[in-house]
C-alpha cells in the first residue's frame, strides 16, 4: 500500500462524524474568532449607543453621576486590560467604556454650548445686530442670521448669541449692522410630537431664538463687533459675493444652484426646482456634505499626483502620492471655509482627512477602520450628530460602500485583448461597480430617509446613475476651478461648463420626477425601530463571514415594523392650524398658514395633505368650524382674544373636539361633553396629536415626548394674527 493507503487506514470506517450541532457550533466559533481585527470598529458605535441614550432621556440628568460612571467604566477596562489581558474579558468592557463615555460627552457638549434663548414676547420688538450670515430662504422670505447687540425687552445676559431673523425683501449682506422691527420667538418646536426637534438642531448650533421682520430692515450704527465676529462676517461676505458672481454669470435659475453647492447659498434657487430635485432623489447633490468633499479632494488628489509625475526631476525627488494628501487636505479644508462649514460638512472634511493622513501615513486610505476612526472624531466633537439624519446617512451609506469594496472580487485583466474588447469590457466593468454602489448606498440610506423624511423617490437609482458621472466628471471639478478663479477673473469658462453640466442635471430631475409614482408616501415607524435598523445596518457592515445577513432583517425593521394607528386629529403648537385624516388624506382646516408644520405631520404619518373643502364649514376671521359631523372632527379657534361665551358656544355645538388658541376661563354649558383645548394647554404642551376611543380623546402632546431638556422651553411660535 502507498502513503495514501497507510493515512487512509489510521481514520477508521465507523468512526463517528461530528454531529450536526457540533458542526454549527465550530462554524459559528470560526465566524467569531474571523472578528479579532474588527471588534475595535465597535468602539465608535457603542460611544454613539451612549449618547443616543442622552438624547433619548426625558429630563436632563446631572453631569457628576454620569462623568463618575464613565471613569469607572475605564478604569474596570484599562486595568482588565492590564491585568488578565483576554479579549474575551476586556472588549465587553471597551464597549461598556465606550457607551458611558458617549453618555458623559454629550451631557459635557450641551452644557458646553448653552446660551441664553429668546421668549415668546406678547408685542413685537425692536432688534439691533449684525448680519452674520445669509441662511436659506423660508417660505416667507429670505432669512439671515444675526448676531443681535441690542433687543427691546430683553436684558443683555438674556439676549441669544445668534438669532435665525426672516427678512422682507433682498436680504442684507454679511457685515452689515442691520435694525428690524419684528416678533421675536424660541426656535421652533417638534411640528407633531416624536418628529425631528429644529429647537434641539438650534441650540446645537448656537441659534437662540427666531425673527419674523414686519417692516424693511433699516441700517444702523453699531460699536464694532469683536475680532472672531469680524472675521466670520468677513468670510461669510466672501462666499456670498462669490455666490453673486456664480448667479450674474450663469443666471438666477442655472446659477442658484451653482452657488448652492459651491458656497452652500440657496437663496436664489426656485421652489419648482428644489422639489423636482427631492422627488428624483438629487436632493442630496445641493447640500455640502460627503459627496462635495470627496470630489474636490479627490480631484486635487489626482490632479497634483499628476502633474508631479508628469515631472520626472519631481517626481524622482518626493512621493507623489504623499504631495497629492497634502493637496487633498489643503482643498478639502478650503471647501469647508468656502461652504460656510455648516455640521455635514465638517463631518464630512474630518472623514476625508483621516483618508488623506493615512496616505500620508503609509496605510490605506479607505478602509473600515479609518472610517471608525473618522466617526469617533466625529462623536467625540459632536456627539449631537447621532440624532441628525445628516450623519446617519452620511456614515451608513460609507460603511455600506466600504464593506462592499472589501466583499468585491479583484478584477481579472486578460493579456493581449484587441482595444476595442477592453473599451466594451471596462464599460461593462463601470456600469457593474455604479448600479451595484448605487443600490447599496440607496438601500444603506433608505431606512434613514423613510424614518425621517417619509420620501421614497421610485426613480432614484435612474436619476442618480445618470448624473453621477455629470456631478464626478463635469460640474464639481469645473465649479472648483471656477470657484478658485471667479475673483481674479477668470473663472467664466469653467463656471460656462460647470452651469451646462447644472442644466443637463436639472433637466433629468425634472423629467425623473415627471414620471408616473415618482414619490412614495411612506409612514414613520416607532421611534425604537430606527435604532434597531441602525445597528443591522452597521452589523452587516462590520462583521465578516456569513453571519453578518442576521442583519438584513433587523435592517430592514422601518419597512417591515407595524405602524401605530394614525391620529384622528393633529393641532399644531399654538394652536392655530389644525388637521383630521379621512380615507388617507391629512384634511387641513387652513390651507396655507403654517402649512410646513402640517405637510410634515401629514408626511410622517403616510398621509397626502389636502385642503378643506369649501363647503360644509362655517370659517369666519378668527374661527373655522364645521357645519355637521360628516364635515370634521374639529372647530379651531386662532383669535389672540379669547372668545365669547356664544361664540364657544357655537363652536362646541358643531364639534366634539373645540381648539382655542387664547385662554379661556369658563366653559359655557353647551360644551360639556366635548373636549376643548385651550392657550394653557398649547404653552404646555404644544403640538398634540389626538385619537377618538369608547371613552373620549386620547391625546399625546409633543412636550412630554420631547422631555424636560435644556432646548426644550415652550413659547408660542406663530407669528400670524
Amino acid at each position: 500500500m502507498g502513503e495514501g493507503s497507510e493515512r487512509a487506514a489510521l481514520i477508521p470506517p465507523d468512526a463517528a462524524k461530528p454531529s450536526l450541532s457540533a458542526r454549527v457550533r465550530d462554524w459559528a466559533w470560526a465566524e467569531v474568532l474571523a472578528q479579532s481585527l474588527r471588534w475595535r470598529l465597535w468602539a465608535p458605535v457603542a460611544f454613539g449607543g451612549g449618547a443616543a441614550i442622552y438624547f433619548a432621556l426625558r429630563s436632563e440628568p446631572p453631569l457628576w453621576p454620569l462623568a463618575l460612571a464613565a471613569v469607572v467604566a475605564t478604569a474596570i477596562w484599562l486595568a482588565a486590560k492590564r491585568v488578565v489581558g483576554e479579549r474575551v474579558v476586556t472588549l465587553p468592557l471597551m464597549l461598556i467604556a465606550c457607551l458611558f463615555l458617549g453618555l458623559a460627552g454629550a451631557k459635557v457638549r450641551a452644557d458646553r454650548v448653552s446660551a441664553p434663548i429668546a421668549p415668546a414676547l406678547a408685542e413685537p420688538t425692536v432688534l439691533e445686530g449684525w448680519v452674520v450670515d445669509v441662511d436659506s430662504p423660508g417660505d416667507r422670505g429670505h432669512r439671515i442670521v444675526v448676531a443681535p447687540v441690542r433687543i427691546r425687552g430683553l436684558e443683555p445676559e438674556a439676549t441669544p448669541i445668534r438669532l435665525r431673523a426672516t427678512v422682507r425683501g433682498e436680504p442684507p449682506k454679511p457685515s452689515e449692522a442691520i435694525r428690524l422691527f419684528a416678533i421675536l420667538n424660541p426656535p421652533p418646536p417638534p411640528a407633531s410630537p416624536g418628529a425631528y426637534d429644529f429647537g434641539r438642531n438650534a441650540y446645537f448650533q448656537g441659534l437662540g431664538g427666531t425673527a419674523f421682520a414686519l417692516g424693511e430692515t433699516r441700517d444702523t450704527s453699531l460699536a464694532p463687533p469683536p475680532w472672531q465676529l469680524r472675521l466670520a462676517m468677513a468670510v461669510n461676505g466672501a462666499r456670498f459675493a462669490l455666490a453673486q458672481r456664480i448667479v450674474d454669470r450663469l443666471g438666477e435659475r442655472t446659477g442658484g444652484i451653482a452657488a448652492a453647492m459651491t458656497t452652500g447659498h440657496e437663496t436664489w434657487i426656485g421652489r419648482e426646482d428644489l422639489d423636482a430635485m427631492r422627488d428624483s432623489g438629487l436632493a442630496h447633490i445641493l447640500s455640502i456634505s460627503g459627496l462635495h468633499m470627496a470630489i474636490v479632494g479627490g480631484f486635487a488628489f489626482f490632479l497634483v499626483r499628476l502633474l508631479v509625475a508628469a515631472w520626472p526631476w519631481l517626481a524622482l525627488r518626493v512621493s507623489g502620492k504623499k504631495v497629492a494628501a497634502v493637496a487633498g487636505l489643503i482643498a478639502v479644508w478650503s471647501y469647508l471655509i468656502l461652504s460656510g462649514g455648516p455640521p455635514p460638512a465638517q463631518r464630512a472634511a474630518i472623514t476625508a482627512s483621516v483618508a488623506f493622513a493615512a496616505i500620508l501615513l503609509d496605510r490605506p486610505a479607505i478602509t473600515m477602520h479609518a472610517l471608525a476612526v473618522a466617526a469617533m472624531i466625529v462623536l467625540v466633537l459632536q456627539p449631537e450628530a447621532i440624532v441628525t439624519p445628516g450623519f446617519q446617512m452620511s456614515f451608513a451609506a460609507t460603511a455600506a460602500l466600504v464593506a462592499l469594496s472589501e466583499a468585491w472580487p479583484p478584477r481579472t485583466r486578460e493579456i493581449s485583448v484587441p482595444r476595442s474588447i477592453q473599451v466594451i469590457q471596462s464599460a461593462r466593468h463601470w456600469l457593474t461597480v455604479a448600479v451595484t454602489a448605487s443600490l447599496v448606498a440607496g438601500a444603506a440610506t433608505g431606512p434613514f430617509a423613510i424614518q425621517h423624511f417619509n420620501r421614497a423617490a421610485t426613480y432614484g437609482l435612474i436619476a442618480n446613475l445618470t448624473t453621477s458621472p455629470i456631478a464626478d466628471f463635469l460640474m464639481m471639478p469645473a465649479l472648483a476651478l471656477g470657484a478658485l478663479l471667479e475673483p481674479l477673473g477668470l473663472g467664466a469658462p469653467f463656471l460656462w461648463v460647470a452651469g451646462k453640466g447644472v442644466d443637463l442635471m436639472l433637466a433629468i430631475g425634472h423629467w425623473t420626477a415627471g414620471l408616473p409614482g415618482a414619490v412614495k408616501t411612506v409612514a414613520s415607524a416607532p421611534d425604537y425601530v430606527l435604532p434597531i435598523a441602525f445597528l443591522g445596518v452597521l452589523f452587516l457592515c462590520l462583521w465578516q463571514g456569513r453571519l453578518r445577513w442576521l442583519g438584513l432583517p433587523f435592517a430592514c425593521a422601518v419597512l417591515i415594523w407595524p405602524r401605530a394607528p394614525t391620529p384622528d386629529v393633529w393641532i399644531g403648537d399654538g394652536g392655530t392650524n389644525a388637521a383630521f385624516s379621512r380615507e388617507g388624506e391629512a384634511v387641513v382646516v387652513r390651507p396655507g398658514v403654517r402649512e410646513f408644520a402640517a405637510d410634515l405631520w401629514s408626511r410622517r404619518r403616510g398621509l397626502t395633505l389636502e385642503p378643506r373643502p369649501e363647503e360644509g364649514w362655517a370659517c369666519a376671521r378668527s374661527s373655522c368650524a364645521p357645519a355637521d359631523a360628516a364635515s370634521g372632527p374639529v372647530a379651531l379657534w386662532w383669535g389672540k382674544r379669547a372668545p365669547d361665551a356664544e361664540q364657544l358656544a357655537a363652536l362646541c355645538q358643531s364639534a366634539p373636539l373645540v381648539s382655542v388658541r387664547a385662554a379661556v376661563a369658563t366653559l359655557p354649558s353647551a360644551c360639556e361633553g366635548r373636549l376643548v383645548l385651550d392657550g394653557v394647554d398649547y404653552a404646555r404642551g404644544g403640538s398634540v396629536e389626538l385619537w377618538r376611543t369608547d371613552h373620549g380623546w386620547r391625546a399625546v402632546w409633543a412636550a412630554d415626548v420631547r422631555g424636560d431638556r435644556p432646548w426644550s422651553r415652550i413659547g408660542d411660535p406663530d407669528a400670524e394674527g
